[in-house]
């Protein structure tokens, strides 16, 4: 499924709507304030990296605008899961949110039996902060510049079709075995412990080629240490306009956008999910802000908590439609 079919579909059904937990907003409820105090954000993932860099932003917006103390607060772990489990527990108050990513929430749905969160029941949706990317990309020691090259190369040397993965059963595993399939070309994917080690591999030449997120890789691109060649975004970003994507390169099939955005926990008022979601779009919609979102490889881009629903209950679908024609099924 493609992502252009993924937006016709963001708001068709309640169906979808009810799969990610958000209830409709009464016609009456009333507008309510943001708490007073301490704010926290919850991150699944360790301090340095590109999640916790973009909450970080996100919280010194929130200070300079509101004046209130902005913790983000880093639960890494299980992909994301024990900073949703956070999350389940916290008040309703509005005093703690969950800045998240579908990497977790609608990865490890598809691909888990037993992923450790119902999209249901244990977040509610307040809203969208942007989209972000899958992208397949060179060594620089093969001396390519397209994905056509690639293809090339690889009937040249057979023995060399592999690839790394950031994460085996991922996202980005499951677009590097499409993306061979697409050229003729299949290839097999060699999970690797995150960017880094892959990027170091990839430096290094010890692998012809990589996938993994944009955000792991643009600034490496910009840098000259890897090429990408492939872009899953359904348009160029403005942010890296050089970079094609795979409808450009004849494979709109590929086409896959996840997200990042911030959840509440169960059971929050709705009038504080409107209160909060209204402020986050305030905070990444100013100029600064959307710049340095830019600069981390996020394409920008905020809606309020119903539609932020269905954009995820469609990855949901879409997500498990690659999963299978890639050939895998849940663990």
């Amino acid at each position: 499924m493609s992502v252009s079919s993924n937006r016709r579909k963001l708001l068709q059904s309640a169906g979808l709507v009810a799969m990610s937990g958000v209830v409709p907003t009464p016609a009456k409820a009333q507008a309510q304030k943001l708490p007073g105090g301490t704010i926290r954000i919850l991150v699944g993932f360790p301090a340095g990296g590109g999640t916790d860099v973009m909450a970080r932003y996100m919280a010194d917006k929130l200070r300079e605008r509101s004046g209130a103390n902005v913790i983000v607060e880093n639960r890494a772990g299980a992909s994301g899961v024990i900073a949703i489990d956070a999350l389940k527990k916290a008040p309703t108050d509005g005093s703690v949110i969950m800045f998240g990513t579908a990497a977790t929430t609608v990865a490890l749905t598809v691909t888990r039996k037993a992923p450790g969160f119902a999209l249901d029941k244990d977040m509610t949706p307040i809203g969208l902060t942007g989209l972000t990317s899958t992208v397949f990309v060179l060594s620089p020691k093969l001396g390519l510049a397209t994905l056509q090259d690639y293809t090339g190369w690889l009937k040249r040397n057979p023995e060399k079709n592999t690839f790394g993965t950031t994460a085996l059963g991922s996202n980005t595993h499951f677009f590097g075995v499409l993306l061979g399939k697409a050229i003729g070309q299949p290839i097999e994917g060699v999970g690797y412990k995150g960017a880094a080690p892959l990027l170091s591999d990839l430096m290094a030449g010890h692998i012809a080629a990589g996938c993994g997120g944009l955000t792991d890789f643009l600034t490496h691109h910009q840098a000259g240490k890897v090429k990408i060649v492939a872009l899953s975004a359904s348009r160029r970003l403005p942010f890296a306009p050089d970079l094609p994507t795979v409808g450009e390169l004849g494979h709109p099939s590929l086409g896959y956008e996840g997200f990042y955005g911030f959840y509440g926990p169960p059971g929050m008022p709705q009038g504080l999910v409107d209160a909060w979601s209204q402020e986050l779009k305030a905070c990444t919609e100013s100029a600064d802000l959307k710049q340095k979102l830019y600069n981390t490889g996020l394409d920008v881009m905020t809606s309020g908590p119903a539609e932020f629903a269905a954009r995820q209950a469609a990855l949901v679908q879409s997500f498990g439609d690659m999963m299978r024609k890639a050939g895998f099924a849940p663990e």
